[in-house]
């Protein structure tokens, strides 16, 4: 077993998400609040949510960081020392910035925060590194595009905190540094309202036949020529972990919860695993089948392996997932083996479902019957987070989550 500490960084685009990462096996999650993020149609979190993520987080001894990467204009610095400065407060463990202006303010404010440079600020060298390091950076999220080589030199010339993207989705453009958006649409992908205009269906049109348009490919809707499969390393996690890196992130601010428990407990599985006996480290194929449960566009390993990889692009718009999201265990009697869920997606009597329990097994049986709040027998649950009861055949953990796979 290998003595260094690899931290599981996870999203959390909000409060149920945050307990969610940490209880599911993540070591730390990054936040973003209702400003400076470069998520601003996430849900986010205003001040007192972040408060109690803050007092969540380090009653488990885990680390909570927020970001406020954006590329920040002029009209954005007046606020920023009284947000840098309310996160210090409060106890963040870590900000991370992409814009030199906003880490010159935060390095004048903070006190016990540390400063990371996030993945938007494209570091690519290990003369970078370096440079941010001296700035006062304890720690820099290197760039997606660069090759596992590449970031075995940066280890080797630096000595700093290194962090990098395992899992989640990508961006087109060079370190998601996009104009894209803001071009056809007025909202500026570097300042946190990216509308994903590189997702879209387009055709070709020829000058003099404005009208007809034309499919790129042989797809008759049109080509996604700018829509990115998602990244997934897992394949090559011992390779990862032989990196020298110090944090493994998963992309997905935005997604489930379904995404982040199921997302955060194959890649705690794997790492523990790499961890116990890395000479014999083996992929299983419970962790992809795991993986294919959440929704997710066709994965790739990015730059990781070769970084003239030309499979990243996917003609699929839409993501695929081979489960569907029914619930989360509130709570879970043993004297009745009867279980409360919180419902978020249509349940119904007679449907196979499958319990993916924090740390326990997951296990499939029927729904054999359900009993609303009131006690009535129901056939189904319809209703946005109708409270329901359950019988389970096995005793489960709060936070279970209830899902069909469907049959």
């Amino acid at each position: 077993m290998r003595d260094k500490k690899i931290e599981l960084l996870a999203p959390a685009g909000n409060l149920e998400k945050l307990k969610a990462a940490l209880i599911y096996g993540a070591d730390a999650v990054y936040v973003g609040g209702k400003n400076f993020s470069l998520r601003a149609f996430g849900d986010n979190f205003t001040d007192d949510e972040m408060i109690a993520a803050v007092e969540f987080t380090h009653a488990r001894g885990k680390k909570i960081y927020v970001a406020a990467n954006i590329f920040a204009h002029n009209s954005d610095l007046a606020a920023a020392s009284d947000y840098i400065n309310f996160l210090d407060r409060i106890g963040v463990d870590a900000i991370l910035i992409s814009d030199l202006g906003l880490f010159s303010i935060a390095k004048k404010i903070v006190r016990r925060t540390q400063l990371h440079i996030s993945t938007q600020a494209n570091t690519t060298n290990f003369q970078a590194v370096n440079a941010w390091h001296e700035f006062g950076a304890s720690r820099i999220v290197l760039a997606r595009e660069l090759s596992l080589d590449e970031i075995k030199l940066i280890r080797r010339n630096c000595n700093v905190e290194l962090e990098m993207f395992v899992h989640g989705a990508m961006c087109l453009s060079y370190s998601g540094r996009c104009w894209l958006s803001h071009y056809l649409t007025g909202r500026d992908g570097n300042r946190g309202q990216c509308t994903h205009s590189c997702r879209w269906r387009y055709s070709l049109v020829e000058e003099k036949r404005p009208n007809e348009f034309f499919p790129i490919d042989e797809d008759e809707r049109g080509a996604y020529v700018m829509n990115s499969k998602d990244l997934c390393l897992l394949s090559c996690l011992d390779r990862v972990m032989d990196s020298g890196v110090d944090s493994l992130k998963i992309e997905g601010r935005m997604k489930s919860v379904h995404y982040v428990a199921s997302t955060v407990k194959v890649y705690r599985q794997a790492i523990d695993s790499w961890l116990d006996d890395p000479d014999r480290w083996q992929l299983r194929a419970e962790w992809i089948d795991e993986l294919n449960k959440t929704a997710h566009r066709p994965f790739t390993t990015g730059f990781f392996i070769d970084d003239r990889d030309g499979t990243m692009i996917t003609d699929r718009s839409k993501s695929e997932r081979t489960a569907e999201f029914l619930g989360i265990v509130r709570s879970f009697d043993r004297s009745t083996m009867e279980a409360t869920i919180e419902q978020r997606g249509k349940m119904e009597v007679g449907r196979m479902i499958e319990v993916l329990q924090p740390t326990g097994e997951t296990f499939r049986q029927r729904l054999a019957s359900m009993v609303d709040a009131e006690g009535n027998m129901i056939s189904s649950a319809p209703h946005a987070q109708q409270l329901v009861r359950l019988k389970l055949d096995r005793a489960a953990e709060e936070w279970s989550l209830i899902r069909s796979t469907g049959e």
